[in-house]
């Protein structure tokens, strides 16, 4: 039931915990908080929201996403005012042993995913709704609070074309028009109709309305409910800082809290307080999703010496173990056909999702997805992750609900003509630099679809990196790869040098081994195929038995294979010497490239002769 004066009740005692939390913390944004208030407010307490605030994880519960996590303050208050934070605990807002962090992160258990890096929220809001429609076919609602700002962001319109695409009508954006940004006026300032008109051209229902007039807030989230083929978009005009007559739609104030003199101030303006009221949220129906039953599938079966590219195993690998693994959910950004995420389109077309050449959206995507409980597997080439790295470090913000498998083929200069604007180079050192994240790079087919499962049961990030050519099968069947493994190819009691590398260059150091072998020098060779986390006791043994140690990579030096073997092996006296593309790459043959670089077999047979006179 709307009762109007209960909501503005609500809506100054929001405002008050606003006010004195971020005075408290000394830090914050109360002002970018403030111009929310009433659509916030209106949304979760007139009965349009439906949520079990006992159970957070229910899965009919409606979701409420804060883009503008800097209005972190108002996401904390909204709880405080529904009767689940205490006035003591908001106190504690930016504190170091405290969950309610400066940005919105899952230490608070009412926060969605973690917010901050503007132009995000769209995403996941995409990928709990496609969730809600396509996979768990429940009616809840996805709400995101977007600032007018953070609209510049082309991330935001990667997702809203999505959205439309995919007749999202179960998704709701609310942007925030306060006209004010961090350092002045916004692109649009208060010019509703730009917004309008760019929302409608991409797709979207949009409703424009005063953001403090609740009859008129409530009666757009009644709107939007009744749109029956496309998202929705309400446009509400606001006033950054409302309700305190002396920072109101002033500039110099985003990120600035006040001080205790004017904290008083304000509160004097605000009037008296109902602590004692408390805000209701109904409760969502009682659904849950169909449950699918795993089902055993069949093992691999690949010979010995057969040529297959490790993408395409990629491809095998998903259709052979989704009925096993039935939560997989294929997202590609048009590049299915080079992928081989086809392969899970043609078989299963209901759990691929095309994101088109929108990269960032996809991660964004995917995350949403992994919150409700999906392992989202999201494929693109190597290089193309860069794009994304904004939304792949945020995810890990958002543990333990990060749970999304990276699989980036056309890796390496092996790649070939297409040349370098296609090589992903960087890409292991961009993985390799999250926190928890785990980086495999699979040499064969075997190993391919053996880390695949292993990503599937590990939970959390995983990035796969895979090789474009045909690359022969030198693993059998009955192999097992392990996250944080490595293996040992080649070994003798009389090995000078250690040869590690994973992937491509498996195959060049094979090669050397068989030509310093003609030599009469035996080097051990090591197939680092978890680059992170590394197998330090392979690598210390095979340290403390050889004289030296070369790692061989098709990426470049910096935060690649060779430095994460070096760091590894800091403490010990044994010398590691890195080979890895250091020239800027060109087009050419696959082979041409390795010698162009210094990373074939020819090159890592030199370079073992170079170091052996110095053991």
């Amino acid at each position: 039931m709307n009762d109007i004066k209960k909501l503005k009740q609500l809506a100054k005692l929001v405002r008050y915990y606003i006010l004195i939390s971020t005075t408290s913390a000394g830090s914050g944004h109360p002002t970018s908080s403030l111009s929310a208030v009433e659509l916030m407010v209106s949304l979760m307490f007139s009965g349009i929201y439906h949520y079990n605030l006992d159970d957070p994880e229910y899965p009919n519960n409606d979701r409420l996403i804060f883009s503008k996590g800097h209005a972190s303050p108002l996401l904390y208050s909204l709880y405080a005012a529904a009767g689940k934070v205490t006035e003591e605990k908001l106190l504690t807002l930016r504190k170091f042993t405290s969950s309610l962090e400066g940005h919105p992160t899952a230490s608070f258990r009412y926060t969605e995913l973690a917010t901050g890096s503007l132009g995000q929220g769209l995403a996941m809001g995409v990928g709990m709704a496609l969730n809600a429609k396509r996979f768990d076919k429940l009616p809840y609602r996805t709400y995101v609070l977007l600032g007018d700002s953070e609209m510049a962001e082309g991330s935001q319109w990667e997702s809203l074309e999505l959205a439309a695409y995919y007749q999202l009508n179960n998704l709701i954006g609310i942007i925030d028009v306060n006209r004010l940004g961090q350092r002045g006026e916004t692109m649009y300032g208060y010019d509703l109709d730009a917004y309008q008109e760019k929302v409608v051209a991409f797709g979207w229902e949009a409703i424009v309305i005063d953001g403090h007039n609740i009859p008129e807030i409530i009666n757009a989230y009644q709107r939007s409910l009744e749109v029956t083929d496309k998202p929705v978009m309400i446009i509400a005009k606001t006033v950054k800082g409302k309700g305190v007559s002396f920072v109101e739609n002033k500039n110099g104030w985003h990120g600035k809290t006040l001080n205790q003199e004017q904290l008083e101030q304000a509160l004097e303006e605000l009037g008296e307080v109902d602590k004692d009221i408390v805000g209701d949220i109904d409760p969502p129906q009682a659904l849950q999703p169909e449950v699918i039953e795993p089902v055993a599938v069949a093992d691999i079966d690949y010979a010995l010496g057969e040529k297959i590219a490790t993408r395409k195993a990629f491809g095998n690998a998903l259709v052979r173990l989704f009925p096993k693994y039935p939560r997989i959910v294929s997202l590609d950004a048009e590049v299915s056909n080079s992928t081989y995420a086809q392969l899970l389109k043609d078989k299963y077309p209901e759990h691929f999702l095309e994101m088109f050449i929108a990269e960032q959206n996809m991660v964004g995507t995917a995350l949403g997805l992994s919150r409700r409980g999906k392992i989202p597997f999201v494929s693109t080439f190597a290089a193309f992750f860069t794009r994304a790295f904004d939304q792949i470090r945020m995810s890990q913000y958002s543990k333990p609900y990060n749970n999304i498998k990276f699989i980036g083929t056309h890796a390496g200069v092996s790649i070939g003509e297409d040349g370098a604007s296609q090589m992903g180079l960087e890409d292991i050192a961009m993985f390799r630099s999250n926190l928890d994240g785990v980086v495999l790079y699979p040499a064969d087919a075997v190993a391919t679809e053996r880390l695949i499962e292993k990503a599937i049961e590990h939970h959390g990030n995983v990035y796969l990196r895979l090789t474009r050519k045909a690359t022969e099968v030198i693993y059998s069947d009955n192999d097992d790869f392990t996250i944080g493994g490595a293996k040992v190819l080649k070994k003798s009691a009389d090995d000078k040098v250690t040869l590690v590398g994973a992937g491509v260059t498996i195959y060049e150091a094979l090669g050397a081994y068989d030509e310093l072998i003609k030599d009469g020098i035996t080097v051990r060779v090591i197939d680092v195929y978890s680059i992170k986390p590394l197998d330090r006791e392979i690598l210390f043994k095979a340290a403390a038995e050889t004289g030296a140690v070369i790692t061989v990579e098709d990426h470049y030096s910096a935060g690649g294979i060779g430095e994460a073997v070096a760091g590894a092996l800091a403490a010990v006296a044994t010398p590691v010497y890195i080979m890895a593309v250091t020239k800027m790459p060109k087009s050419g043959k696959p082979q041409e490239l390795l010698e162009y670089e210094d990373i074939s077999a020819k090159a890592i047979v030199a370079k073992v002769k170079e170091v052996l006179p110095k053991l």
